[in-house]
């Protein structure tokens, strides 16, 4: 194993970081008279076995290989789920391990599943705590969607690699300054979202968790109604706000930061993004004014098109009981999901422009046989074999998505919540559709292997598929 002790050197790291973070809750305990050990006790649990992990490899060669670095990322949320479950397993409340490890790996994916019934008797320290779970997870997302994904060569990212000759590449500084950069912005971001948030109406408790989980486009609440408790106009509009700010290319805040002020109107994921927004409201509204019985508001269709669409998950009405098509509708968008090198997961935008392309380009040599057509990403060619890479995972992406729906109706679900299940789980959305799993309902129900089931499938999801799947190949092993 001496060969993988850079891994586990910085797996150390990671444990003492979020044995560290397992200290804040105890001042929310302190302050709300709910002192027990749990949180204590987990830290110290957790900063031991990183300390020992730290030096037992401190004669790492701070190198990584390929090999290394897939075992890394998959390691890394891995570790982070079970020992961010302890909390959860020490606290009063009685959790069982699966659910602890399911509320725990929702959280760190930012997928927002919850198997909490009633939110609002839980302890403030257990509901901070899911809350810097998904903050945590955002931010580590963004990090290795940005600066290790590119160089693995997972589904296509590789088109964002940081070294790149391209002129508008150059003002970006190295991979260690970008990950402090983009540190920087995401703490912004999120102080700004809390005071907002304050300021509009939220106690200083509550604005601070949603701030977390709203950058994180996570969607973990303190209250079962979600969003809608607060039943704000305001508050509801700050979120929107908050959420397509999460939900951007974080690479282009850095961008505008050094000297680029259009990139939020040229970047061409961005500009796709938004109009599927757009459209997806439409389309909604329209159809809503037709035949909806119910009174429309139109608040309601903007806010549960973007927190479906990012993959947040907050909700601010039933919007199961919209009819078939809202359904269907937000399904397709639970796939899309926001743009690559932000806090979303799904499918990623950029995927969708390319295979868009890739189809349009074949239809056009049916058409005209001798023709020439290059496929090009926001004027630059694509190699086939990035092409290649993006068919290749929506592809995988799809089989992944079916193949968790058997699983999950073999475990005894209905139609509806093993489909949902599935797309939420892969797709990091939160809530589901139908009656238990749906906007107003939790994943409490549902019998423990099919908790398991959803709890890889949003592993799956938020690292891409194929950083997981490809640790399972005997021949990348082999040197």
């Amino acid at each position: 194993m001496s060969n993988y002790k850079t891994v586990f050197f910085t797996l150390g790291i990671l444990q003492i970081i979020l044995g560290i973070f397992m200290l804040i809750p105890l001042i929310v305990q302190f302050f709300y008279n709910e002192i027990d050990s749990s949180f204590f006790g987990a830290s110290i649990v957790t900063i031991i076995f990183g300390i020992l992990f730290f030096l037992s490899n401190l004669d790492h060669n701070k190198k990584l290989n390929l090999q290394q670095a897939f075992l890394l990322t998959a390691l890394s949320w891995l570790s982070v789920a079970i020992f961010g479950s302890l909390p959860f397993v020490f606290s009063s409340v009685e959790f069982s391990f699966t659910n602890a490890f399911f509320e725990s790996m929702s959280g760190i994916t930012t997928t927002g599943s919850t198997i909490i019934s009633n939110l609002e008797v839980m302890p403030k320290g257990i509901l901070l705590w899911r809350a810097i779970l998904q903050w945590l997870g955002g931010i580590g997302i963004i990090v290795m969607a940005i600066t290790l994904m590119p160089i693995m060569n997972v589904g296509g990212m590789q088109l964002f690699k940081i070294s790149n000759t391209d002129s508008s590449e150059k003002i970006l500084p190295k991979s260690k300054e970008i990950a402090l950069r983009l540190i920087y912005i995401y703490s912004c971001l999120t102080l700004l979202c809390a005071f907002s948030y304050n300021i509009l109406g939220m106690s200083v408790f509550d604005s601070l968790t949603h701030s977390m989980t709203t950058i994180a486009t996570g969607g973990f609440s303190n209250y079962n109604e979600s969003i809608g408790f607060f039943n704000s106009f305001s508050i509801e509009v700050s979120a929107m706000i908050f959420i397509i700010l999460g939900s951007l290319p974080f690479i282009a805040y850095i961008k505008f930061l050094n000297g680029n002020k259009k990139i939020f109107f040229s970047d061409i994921q961005i500009k796709t993004f938004l109009k599927i927004i757009l459209f997806s409201i439409a389309i909604l509204s329209i159809y809503l004014s037709i035949n909806s019985s119910t009174e429309l508001h139109l608040s309601s269709v903007f806010f549960n098109v973007i927190s479906i669409l990012t993959g947040t998950g907050y909700v601010n009405a039933q919007f199961d009981n919209w009819g078939g098509f809202p359904l269907v509708l937000f399904l397709c968008l639970m796939f899309i999901g926001g743009c690559a090198g932000s806090t979303t997961c799904g499918i990623k935008i950029f995927r969708i422009q390319i295979l868009y392309s890739f189809i349009s380009n074949q239809l056009k040599k049916i058409i005209y046989p001798k023709g020439v057509f290059v496929l090009k990403y926001d004027q630059s060619p694509v190699d086939n074999k990035f092409t290649a890479s993006i068919i290749s995972f929506i592809y995988m992406y799809l089989v992944i998505f079916f193949f968790i729906t058997t699983l999950l109706s073999l475990t005894g679900l209905d139609f509806v919540t093993a489909i949902s299940g599935a797309a939420t789980s892969i797709s990091n959305v939160g809530p589901g559709l139908g009656s238990i799993i749906g906007p107003n309902g939790n994943f409490s129900s549902l019998p423990d292997v099919s908790k398991w089931i959803l709890t890889l499938g949003m592993i799956l999801g938020r690292l891409e598929l194929f950083a997981i799947l490809v640790l399972f190949l005997p021949s990348f092993w082999r040197n």
